[in-house]
């Protein structure tokens, strides 16, 4: 099938460019559904963090990704519903015909994974992160029981700059680390900031702070 080689062709690329290099860090690949939340400097990111899974989990594993972007033209709409099978939010103001938290939660009740980039958009500044979104503590709410996991990526938004279409071959790394789960009377701001902390702390050996 022409998605199955599409996603297999984008996989080899993303590879050969940026020379992924994947650390498990307090974490072993799971075919349990999980929520891997990610830092986001590049619309390459959900790419990179696929392509860095083993192939039986990426067959499992969907982006969450804003529908605004993605289905401005057939290609993106046909890379995201029928290669990646995202799951797509409508971010509008005032769209509110369909919960977004539900419609994340329906996947991870038919065993699919998620990819979702807590700081609700690209982070081109100088900060390491973005302040996060709430949703990432109302799904993790919803379904208790399943695994965030943070991982960090190092490197893709110097690969793929802003405004720029050909890539600058560099090596990228995903670090994967420890599984957080939500306490059954943990605040948001208290979860959120824990994982935020997760996610610095994957940062920290690639800027000599380790």
């Amino acid at each position: 099938m022409i998605e199955a080689f599409c996603g297999a062709f984008l996989s080899m690329l993303a590879r050969v460019v940026t020379g992924v290099r994947v650390v498990w860090r307090g974490s072993m690949p799971d075919l349990r559904p999980r929520i891997y939340f990610a830092n986001h400097r590049s619309h390459a990111d959900f790419v990179l963090l696929w392509t860095a899974l083993p192939a039986p989990l990426r067959r499992l594993t969907r982006p969450v990704a804003g529908a605004d972007y993605w289905l401005q033209s057939r290609l993106r709409s046909f890379m995201a519903e029928r290669v990646f099978h995202a799951v797509l939010i409508d971010r509008r103001p005032g769209a509110k015909d369909v919960d977004p938290i539900a419609t994340m939660a329906a996947a991870l009740d038919l065993q699919q994974s998620l990819i979702i980039f807590p700081e609700g958009t690209r982070n081109t500044g100088d900060n390491l992160l973005l302040p996060f979104k709430s949703g990432l503590y109302y799904l993790a709410r919803s379904r208790p029981g399943v695994e965030c996991v943070p991982v960090w990526i190092e490197n893709l938004n110097r690969v793929m700059p802003k405004g720029e279409f050909v890539p600058i071959p560099l090596l990228c790394t995903v670090t994967v680390g420890a599984p957080i789960t939500v306490a059954g009377d943990e605040e948001k701001d208290v979860f959120l900031e824990r994982c935020r902390q997760a996610l610095l702390g994957l940062a920290a050996p690639h800027r000599g702070e380790s």
